[in-house]
């Protein structure tokens, strides 16, 4: 029995442990995350919730490696990120996220598909490679015949649809999302939320979601809560746990 539950526990992608981070504020030290401690394992569709100034925004740049803790434990794939200087957490980003923001971030005289391609730019692709992995990428979000259009030619919903397409060209294990359907409406907020869990499901992305909105929460097979800077719930959504 031990052994069939261990078989079906996810390898863990992201490891946290004991995760403290303080900055100063004057000269005194304002403690923003409080030892929060749990994994992320591979494939898994998570959603991080909490109420504003609860620390979520900073829990998730240590998941995203943008910053270090100030104690404790980030792992990503095993590589511990507070042994990292800038040079190898960039590489770690590149290797194995990609990030979707509320603002879409697009190149604003840049046709989609030359957005999508960026990353695979600063990655030395060649150039007729790129634009087939972009294209194939813009595909697979259902923009094939929006792939020559600049942004102010795209809806709200397509120009997030272009950014998720940036966010898997390079083919991540970790798609690290934040308020992602901030800025759209409800109806293309369910279209965008789709997009992330056929991902999820199909290509067995890992899927991080923090955000506001209790709808998405609700749609997450699990739901880690976050106030005060420490870990008040982490498991299947239940509406106890989804009040900001």
């Amino acid at each position: 029995m031990t052994a069939t539950a261990t078989a079906l526990a996810p390898e863990p992608l992201i490891e946290v442990r004991d995760v403290v981070r303080e900055f100063m504020v004057g000269e005194a030290p304002l403690q923003v995350l409080k030892g929060i401690r749990f994994d992320i394992g591979r494939g898994e569709f998570v959603s991080i919730i909490g109420p504003s100034g609860s620390g979520k925004s900073t829990l998730m740049y240590q998941l995203g490696c943008l910053d270090t803790p100030t104690s404790g434990t980030v792992r990503l794939a095993g590589n511990d990120v507070i042994d990292l200087d800038d040079a190898d957490l960039a590489a770690l980003r590149n290797r194995f996220i990609g990030f979707v923001f509320q603002s879409f971030n697009l190149l604003a005289r840049t046709t989609a598909v030359d957005n999508v391609a960026l990353p695979l730019r600063y990655a030395d692709v060649g150039f007729a490679e790129r634009r087939r992995r972009a294209r194939a990428a813009l595909e697979r979000v259902g923009l094939t015949s929006r792939a020559e259009h600049t942004p102010e030619r795209l809806s709200g919903g397509e120009r997030q649809r272009v950014a998720i397409a940036r966010a898997i060209v390079t083919a991540p294990e970790l798609l690290l999302c934040d308020e992602p359907t901030g800025n759209l409406d409800q109806k293309v907020g369910r279209e965008i939320i789709d997009l992330f869990q056929g991902l999820n499901r199909e290509t067995g992305t890992t899927v991080v979601i923090v955000t506001h909105d209790m709808s998405i929460a609700r749609r997450s097979p699990r739901v880690i809560r976050v106030v005060d800077g420490l870990l008040e719930y982490d498991g299947p959504p239940h509406d106890s746990h989804l009040e900001t």
